[in-house]
Order: C-alpha cells, then sequence, then structure tokens
C-alpha cells in the first residue's frame, strides 16, 4: 500500500478507524480505580507500593507490544501479499488467454468477466457475505444460480476457467504448453484463496489471548499504586494515560488480526477488486494479432547479414 499523507495532527485526532471508542470503557474501570486510590491515600491510609512497579511491567510490554503486535501484523500483512498474487496472476492470466486462444472475441470476454468474478467472489467468500448482487454483470443467470447454492464460488469460477482451458486446448485453439502456463497461474489463483481462508480461520490461540488481558488489568490496576505517592492528584490522568496506550495497543492487534473485512483497518478489497474489473475492460478494448491475422508494429524483428534486408518474424 501506498505511504499514507495524510497531515500528522489529522491524523494524530482522527476518530474514525482509530480505537479510542473500543478501549474508554476499560479506560475509564480504570480511571475509576485510580480514584479511589487517591482518595484513600489523601484519607492517610498506606496504599502506596512502590515495589509493584518491577512485577508485571516488562512481561506486559514483552507480550503485548512484540508478540501481539507482530502477530497481528504478520497476518495483516500476509493477506496484502496474497491479495498482491491475486492481482499479478489474474493480469497475467487474462493476458494470456486474449492474446493467445484462438477463439472468438465474446468467448475470450466471458473467461476474462470469470476471472474478475473469482477476486469478488474470494472477497465476498472471506467476508462471509452473499456474492450475487455483485457478480450479476460478470456471469450468466444459469451461473450465478450455481454460485449462490455453492459453499465456496470462488472454487466453482475457478474450475468453470480450468474447463474453459481444457476445452480450448482440446479444440486445438492453445497448444499443450499454453495450456500448461495457464494452468499454473490458476492454480496460484487457487493458492491464494486456500491462504486467506488460513488466515480467517486460524485466530491467535484463546488462552494466549486470555492471559494477555489478564497481564493488562493487573498492571493498570497496580499503576496506581506505583505513583500515587509521588504523583498525589496527577495519578488519576497518568493512569488513564497508561491505560489508554497499552488498551490501545491491544485493541489494534485485534482490529488488524483479520485484515478481509469492511473496516477502515482492513484491507481495501472493494477497491483492488475495482481495480481488476477495469484493468480488465482495458485489455478488452485491445486487440491481438491472433484475431487481424497481421503484422503489428511491435512485434519483433531479426537483423539478417550484412547486405540483406530486414525480414519480419511472423
Amino acid at each position: 500500500m501506498a505511504e499514507d499523507r495524510r497531515p500528522w495532527f489529522k491524523t494524530l485526532f482522527c476518530l474514525r478507524g482509530s480505537v479510542i471508542r473500543a478501549v474508554m470503557p476499560r479506560v475509564g474501570i480504570c480511571v475509576g480505580f485510580a480514584l479511589i486510590v487517591t482518595l484513600l491515600d489523601n484519607a492517610g491510609f498506606a496504599v502506596s507500593w512502590p515495589i509493584l512497579g518491577g512485577v508485571v511491567p516488562s512481561i506486559v510490554l514483552g507480550l503485548l507490544l512484540v508478540f501481539r503486535t507482530n502477530a497481528s501484523y504478520e497476518r495483516f500483512w500476509e493477506g496484502r501479499k496474497l491479495w498482491g498474487n491475486i492481482v499479478n496472476t489474474t493480469r497475467n492470466l487474462a493476458r494470456q488467454i486474449w492474446v493467445s486462444v484462438d477463439t472468438s472475441r465474446q468467448s475470450k470476454e466471458q473467461a476474462l468477466k470469470l476471472l474478475v468474478a473469482f477476486a469478488i467472489a474470494t472477497k465476498q467468500h472471506l467476508r462471509q457475505q452473499p456474492c450475487a448482487h455483485e457478480l450479476n454483470h460478470l456471469v450468466t443467470p444459469p451461473q450465478l444460480e450455481k454460485l449462490m447454492g455453492m459453499n465456496s464460488p470462488p472454487l466453482e469460477i475457478a474450475f468453470w476457467l480450468g474447463d474453459y482451458l481444457q476445452v480450448q486446448q482440446l479444440k486445438g485453439r492453445i497448444n499443450a504448453y499454453q495450456l500448461q502456463a495457464m494452468t499454473s497461474q490458476l492454480n496460484s489463483l487457487v493458492n491464494s484463496l486456500g491462504g486467506c481462508e488460513r488466515i480467517l480461520n486460524t485466530p491467535l490461540p484463546l488462552a494466549y489471548s486470555i492471559h494477555l488481558k489478564q497481564l493488562l488489568v493487573m498492571y493498570c490496576l497496580a499503576l496506581p499504586f506505583q505513583v500515587v505517592s509521588e504523583l498525589n492528584g496527577w495519578t488519576i490522568p497518568v493512569v488513564a494515560l497508561v491505560a489508554f496506550a497499552v488498551f490501545g495497543v491491544e485493541e489494534i492487534g485485534l482490529e488488524i488480526e483479520n485484515p478481509f473485512g469492511c473496516d477502515r483497518n482492513d484491507l481495501p478489497l472493494n477497491a483492488i477488486c475495482q481495480t481488476m474489473e477495469h484493468n480488465i475492460q482495458d485489455l478488452i478494448t485491445l486487440t491481438p494479432s491472433i484475431e487481424k491475422n497481421e503484422q503489428q508494429p511491435w512485434q519483433i524483428t531479426t537483423l539478417l547479414p550484412m547486405g540483406k534486408e530486414k525480414q519480419n518474424v511472423e
């Protein structure tokens, strides 16, 4: 993804896409507890325990800031790489079909639309949403009806594409080497689908999530006892700030753990699919030489020995 060029301060105070609303209830609980500890300290009770400062901070920071964020971001970035592979493979396979298959434009256009349909169906499949309303302009009514009853619409579309390529080879419209290359590209699309499903269906271990939350609560509840003797009334805002920081990092990990949703922090799958569809539409406007049956200006020429003229390679 491109580097974020939004103004730094605008991003700093941006609420949409942040985790402020999600963590405020937990911050409020910690603030209330800090208020109680401060009042008890002002009333003369011995609530200041500085020794608590070395109990859990290193554990919390180690588990939360290193493991949690790294594990979640690794899932996010792996999802982005898989979708990047879907984009590149779709472009390559579309180009090969459009240039190499010696059949009607209408037949090839339908195959290229199936490539876009595969990407959109994958997006909706990962979001566990129906895909009929987004595919009705890319597939035929019988195909759409068939997809509505499938558990994995992208696999059905991949089957149709594989069947299309096999038929073209049997009819002599592509050779065996072209079929092998195109089938390899189609396999890459299915592999990317499987990688996305692996991310979606493999959450972080529940035991780790439970233990991490327990450590966070321990840290935030122990913090007032550590600082109340020195900060007194400033204990409340300091605890609020620290609680906001640690709970915010945890919430960010939860936000990006599943990168295929519809939130602002998820991958822009709608925009990626629209870009792929625009690429296919642009490709369809081109006319390959196999249809014109003539030499194109960009075709390769070879140089013959000196004294002879150049000769075009048909």
